[in-house]
């Protein structure tokens, strides 16, 4: 998985109750657009995030 900073993530929500997470990514730590990725969530909190299998990332360039 490849993102690039400006890049936006979105974490699905694991129920039903449970709703989706989106941010942008602020910074690619790791080499060649690889995770680690310090995102800033919508609700202003910042994290570093290692995808998993319910991640998704909008590019916002081609």
């Amino acid at each position: 998985m490849q993102a690039h900073t400006g890049d936006r993530i979105i974490i699905r929500g694991k129920t039903v109750e449970t709703p989706d997470r989106h941010g942008t990514i602020l910074e690619v730590r790791g080499d060649d657009g690889n995770p680690p990725y310090l995102v800033k969530f919508e609700d202003g909190h910042e994290t570093i995030v290692y995808p998993g299998s319910d991640f998704l990332i909008e590019h916002t360039h081609d």
